[in-house]
């Protein structure tokens, strides 16, 4: 499903003027605290009439201020996931289930059984909320929410109240949504990890408008856009498939890139993964290094070089028909004459790549839309 947003409000000391397609697959509206995340996915569900604006959810209209049409929440067909799972406390698990079922005038059946598959919560249904850790709420919330039989999902910042043992419980959960329940999904985040691992497309949001968007692929790896999504947390990412399970403790993937060691992937063989490299934890060498400890070693080719204001420099590498990102120093980059076409050899040691950046890849039609792809 397509999604065609243009937007326009205005509060006291801050204004919002975003107009942009997401299509199908999941929308990561990215940014900084008060750039206006919240405040245009509430306009999506209907909770902010905004001064301005049109929505078209694939081909239907949400609103038309032009025409004096805005359809109230209720008729929008919009699930809407917060921050906490705003489960209703007096009743089962299975009861707050059930009551999206309820509010989409459809019982229960073959659908709300596959869900709880999906989200691993049968065992759960007879609890109530009180009674869950904040990642089974956060699973719940997300089952009611679908089974509210939505067109659209919006999710604002689901994994923000959690701490970094139960996001790394979710997100595999919602890999799964991603790929098997194939619904459209506005994600709201301000954390990177989370945007890499899911996104199809990233939408950056400053100051209220759109600095920049396109696919996650594409956008990660482009230097321009690293200075808006932190310089700490610029990275490119990787698309490789699993091959096998080391005895010595690491995985050994396969993509276009080339070869790929990393620690132990909780992932069979065969699985497509993304894999997020951090540009700071990438070096640079003209020649293939010889004896050293890392073991990730890329042949590479500089594509465009990117100078900072202070003594930095962000290297954009095409490794294959992918794009990878190196941090490096002005003086590095003019010791090594790096420039536009220049041949070098990307150099990643295996245990720089964190578990939380390592994640599924998208399957069918969205699994490339990078470079090359």
């Amino acid at each position: 499903m397509t999604l065609e947003i243009r937007l326009a409000h205005r509060f006291k000391g801050f204004s919002l003027d975003v107009d942009f397609t997401a299509p199908p697959g999941v929308t990561a509206i990215f940014g900084r605290s008060g750039s206006g995340k919240t405040t245009l996915i509430n306009a999506v569900a209907g909770l902010l009439r905004p001064d301005r604006g049109r929505i078209v959810a694939e081909g239907r209209m949400l609103l038309d201020s032009d025409r004096g049409l805005c359809l109230p929440p209720h008729r929008r067909r919009v699930g809407y996931v917060f921050q906490d799972a705003r489960l209703f406390p007096h009743l089962s698990v299975r009861q707050n289930l059930l009551y999206g079922r309820w509010f989409a005038k459809l019982g229960a059946g073959a659908e709300f059984d596959r869900i709880i598959d999906l989200l691993d919560i049968a065992p759960l249904l007879d609890r109530r909320p009180g009674a869950l850790s904040g990642g089974e709420k956060a699973r719940v919330g997300l089952g009611r929410a679908i089974l509210s039989n939505p067109a659209l999902l919006l999710m604002d910042e689901p994994l923000a109240a959690l701490d970094e043992a139960r996001k790394a419980e979710i997100l595999p959960y919602l890999e799964r949504l991603r790929d098997e329940v194939r619904l459209p999904i506005l994600y709201v985040s301000h954390a990177m990890a989370e945007v890499a691992r899911l996104a199809t497309t990233v939408v950056l949001l400053e100051a209220g408008r759109v600095l920049a968007s396109g696919p996650t692929l594409e956008l990660l790896a482009d230097p321009a856009t690293a200075p808006a999504l932190g310089l700490r947390d610029a990275g490119a990412l990787l698309t490789a498939r699993v091959i096998a399970h080391e005895s010595d403790g690491l995985t050994r993937l396969e993509g276009p890139a080339g070869p790929l060691w990393l620690p132990h992937i909780d992932a069979p063989a065969g699985k497509a993964v993304r894999v997020r490299v951090l540009a700071q934890d990438v070096m640079l060498a003209l020649d293939p290094p010889g004896a050293v400890s890392a073991l990730n070693i890329l042949p590479a080719t500089v594509h465009a070089l990117r100078m900072g204001e202070g003594p930095g420099a962000l290297v954009q590498l095409q490794v294959g028909p992918e794009m990878l990102l190196a941090r490096v120093t002005r003086r590095s980059a003019a010791a090594l004459g790096l420039q536009p076409g220049r041949e070098v050899f990307a150099v990643l040691k295996a245990v720089s790549v964190a578990q939380e950046n390592v994640g599924g890849g998208p399957s069918g039609p969205m699994a490339r839309q990078g470079p090359g792809g």
